[in-house]
């Protein structure tokens, strides 16, 4: 069963991702499945640290991005936004070229709060980075 209020969202999730960090960092929504959105991000230097690694701060946008697009499709926009209140990252292994790929998922659904769970891993699908991004509903 789909936890999604807006049953058509591909032309609001190509909205979501221009004209900001997104875009820049080359981060692209690939799926989105019943309970989860999936993404990528380019492992180059956009999202290098000087040493040539992923950058972690680049990983934690790939995670707030995917958890926050999750988090908008979820509510009714009409009424509510959700905005990032806190976001923690556990980088576990390093990527040096290629993509990572995020997959965000809810571990709660509140009227005021949402917690969502984003595993990034590597080609491979070993796991980069585990990261927990709490959302805020907000009345608009």
């Amino acid at each position: 069963m789909s936890i999604w209020f807006h049953k058509e969202f591909d032309d609001r999730v190509k909205q979501m991702q221009k004209g900001n960090i997104l875009e820049q960092l080359g981060i692209e929504v690939v799926e989105i499945g019943d309970d989860f959105v999936k993404g990528k991000m380019p492992v180059d230097h956009r999202t290098h640290q000087p040493t040539g690694l992923l950058h972690g701060g680049a990983s934690v946008v790939l995670a707030e991005s995917l958890g926050s697009i999750g988090a908008n499709l979820v509510i009714d926009n009409s009424k509510h936004l959700c905005v990032g209140i806190e976001v923690n990252a556990n980088h576990i292994r390093s990527v040096r070229e290629g993509y990572v790929f995020g997959v965000a998922r809810p571990v709660n659904l509140g009227g005021k709060i949402h917690v969502w769970s984003i595993e990034i891993t590597n080609e491979e699908g070993k796991i980069v980075c585990s990261s927990r991004l709490t959302m805020a509903v907000i009345s608009i």
